[in-house]
């Protein structure tokens, strides 16, 4: 078993998000001259939806100590990884036998 009691939280509450996202591109019109095909009132209760889960996932990380977790797209460039200037140069230590 896993020791996180919210993993299987988290895994639903991913799953809705990227549903409901689907859901979004799937019916979002190409262009903006063509009438959605969902209501104003649905498309507020899927805003309101996912408002929901993006705080839900905010609080499970809080608790799980995971200060700066955040959604992403796929093709958003991530933050580089800050590597200390005292590490620049300097070999790698090989571990004795």
């Amino acid at each position: 078993m896993s020791d996180d009691p919210n993993r299987k939280e988290r895994e639903i509450l991913m799953v809705m998000r990227k549903v409901l996202a689907q859901i979004i591109k799937d019916t979002t019109p190409p262009s903006k001259a063509m009438k959605h095909p969902l209501s104003e009132q649905t498309i507020q209760d899927v805003r309101h939806c996912l408002g929901l889960i993006s705080s839900r996932e905010r609080e499970l990380a809080d608790l799980a100590g995971v200060a700066e977790e955040r959604p992403y797209f796929a093709d958003e460039q991530r933050p580089a990884d800050v590597v200390s200037i005292n590490r620049i140069g300097k070999p790698a230590k090989a571990d004795d036998d």
